[in-house]
């Protein structure tokens, strides 16, 4: 496996300093597609091999491309890694605002942009639409207060709201739908009085961050990462 933590800054990203060939004789990624496919097909895949793929795979990906912080944030959040989540949130969120990869002057990073809009709705607000019933399964950051989104199914839309022990619907327009609260089901409509539901969740753990895995790579300097750390808002 790729030594990523022992890789000079200047020898970043991989791809423009080291031939295929020897990139491909090691266990390196420069962005998350397994991690991906956990999220665009999670319902396929069980919680524990969630978090096994997660672990193998995140301490492995270089994250050189813009796609990857805000998908690993999503994954990351899902199966436990929250403040993993939150840093990769940032990142995603920077791209351009801080000019992370140095080159924001040609464009902005539209797959990120829109990624950042996903972290927070998919990652920290736990939303997923895997079949006929919409589910959440919130991960709201320790210290953010709240998490507001709408999302809109069959003609109905419904603001969400997300706290750091409850979780709440309001439908603003259309018949109502049903929705899956950590494994409950629960009938949202548009009756007098009924528009507004609310139901308390339980608060998750956090377990320590994926170690990265270290090996002989072509090069055995030690440096910090090529990313520049964002601020916080």
């Amino acid at each position: 496996m790729w030594d990523l933590e022992n890789t000079p800054a200047d020898k970043r990203p991989l791809l423009l300093h080291f031939h295929p060939l020897v990139i491909y004789r090691f266990q390196v990624l420069k962005q998350a597609d397994v991690v991906l496919a956990l999220f665009l097909q999670g319902e396929h895949f069980t919680p524990e091999q969630k978090r096994k793929d997660f672990e193998y795979y995140d301490p492995i990906t270089t994250g050189d491309s813009t796609l990857s912080g805000v998908v690993q944030s999503i994954i990351a959040a899902e199966v436990g890694y929250h403040e993993l989540a939150l840093r990769y949130f940032w990142d995603g969120l920077y791209v351009d605002l801080a000019d992370l990869h140095d080159n924001a002057a040609d464009g902005v990073h539209t797959a990120s942009t829109g990624g950042v809009w996903s972290a927070l709705v998919y990652g920290f607000g736990g939303f997923r639409d895997h079949g006929d019933v919409l589910t959440f399964d919130p991960r709201l950051p320790e210290d953010w207060p709240s998490l507001t989104y709408r999302i809109t199914q069959r003609g109905t839309r419904v603001r969400v709201t997300v706290r750091a022990s409850s979780i709440a619907f309001a439908i603003e327009e259309g018949p109502g739908l049903t929705v899956d609260v950590r494994g409950e089901r629960h009938s949202l409509t548009q009756a007098p009085g009924a528009s507004r539901s609310r139901w308390r969740i339980r608060a998750t753990g956090s377990p320590a961050r994926p170690t990265r895995r270290r090996s002989t790579a072509p090069s055995g300097r030690t440096a910090r990462s090529s990313r520049r750390r964002c601020p916080r808002l």
